[in-house]
């Protein structure tokens, strides 16, 4: 498949249709969003799903196998937050809270961007490493704590980053995906045939009802926003893809797949818009929710689900 077949099958792909309609009905001012209560639940599903079947195959994996890759998904994780405080700082002019409030969303990672990456890998019949869940959590919270180290230093040592960092460390996004893992470490073949059904039969159904909620918050986000200013919309989108260009050459280096340089690149391309965010919301208060949400879920959230995803297989099939 070429190029342009990639990104076909991906735009056309239910999960990505799904999240069209969702702010396809914010624009019509139709009304579909799913009661918070539901979007708890799936949200819960999925992290929960991810865990499980990541663990589950990691039960396989040889250390030696895993080593490379999560020296380099750490690095990943310590670099991305550096270079995009410097690039808020001086391309898109932003003080230092709201440039730190970027840099945690977009050295962190997207657990629905991995999931859609994922789903899109499954439907091409590309295989992916069983450890790519391992790799998924250990960039969840480095990043975070790189960025908000960064804008301490900056404000002469301001110590709200600690409890940042317990909540995210502490919060359900991380604790349902690190919990997931060692369930699925921890079950035998036998026990997690049991649930098995639900957790990996039903994954992908149950992820086009999360998109189709997401496409409308994400779409609500932008309009309730405003007009993001052009050097913003250049950052979420040029950074994710210089980020996730490094995330495939690392993952191609460090002898993972095609499958699983793609889902590197795509999670070195993400931006976080749940962990992240809380943890922002408790360190950086005076960040402004406009610049960091905007950017991350109304712009490289569906740049990566139409066009990153593809792209960056795209790029691990040409060095891989």
């Amino acid at each position: 498949m070429g190029t342009f077949d990639l990104a076909l099958t991906n735009l056309t792909s239910p999960p990505v249709l799904a999240f069209a309609l969702g702010a396809l009905a914010i624009g019509l001012r139709s009304e579909v969003r799913l009661p918070e209560p539901v979007h708890a639940a799936l949200s819960t599903y999925l992290l929960l799903a991810i865990g499980i079947k990541g663990g589950h195959e990691l039960r396989s994996t040889e250390l030696g196998e895993l080593w490379a890759p999560a020296l380099a998904t750490l690095a990943l994780g310590l670099v991305i937050p550096v270079v995009a405080f410097g690039a808020a700082k001086t391309f898109v002019r932003l003080s230092d809270a709201d440039a730190g409030a970027l840099a945690a969303h977009y050295g962190s990672v997207s657990v629905v961007t991995f999931t859609a990456t994922i789903a899109f890998l499954d439907e091409t019949g590309v295989a992916v490493e069983g450890f790519m869940t391992a790799l998924l959590a250990f960039l969840e919270v480095p990043a975070i704590v790189v960025a908000l180290v960064l804008v301490s230093v900056r404000q002469g040592g301001r110590d709200e980053w600690r409890p940042a960092v317990r909540e995210v460390i502490t919060g359900r996004s991380v604790l349902l995906l690190v919990g997931g893992i060692v369930i699925g470490v921890a079950a035998d073949a036998v026990a997690y045939e049991k649930v098995e059904p639900l957790f990996v039969t039903l994954f992908t159904g149950l992820l086009v009802l999360f998109l189709l909620d997401l496409g409308s918050i994400a779409a609500s986000r932008l309009s309730d926003s405003g007009r993001p200013s052009l050097r913003l919309v250049i950052f979420a989108i040029a950074l994710p893809v210089v980020a996730g260009t490094c995330g495939v050459l690392a993952g191609t280096a460090t002898g993972l797949s095609i499958g699983g340089a793609t889902v590197l690149g795509v999670m070195a391309a993400s931006a976080s818009y749940i962990a992240a965010t809380a943890a922002v919301r408790i360190a950086l208060p005076e960040a402004n929710p406009g610049y960091y949400l905007t950017a991350s879920l109304a712009i490289t959230f569906p740049w990566n689900l139409v066009i990153g995803i593809p792209l960056m297989y795209a790029l691990a099939r040409a060095v891989g």
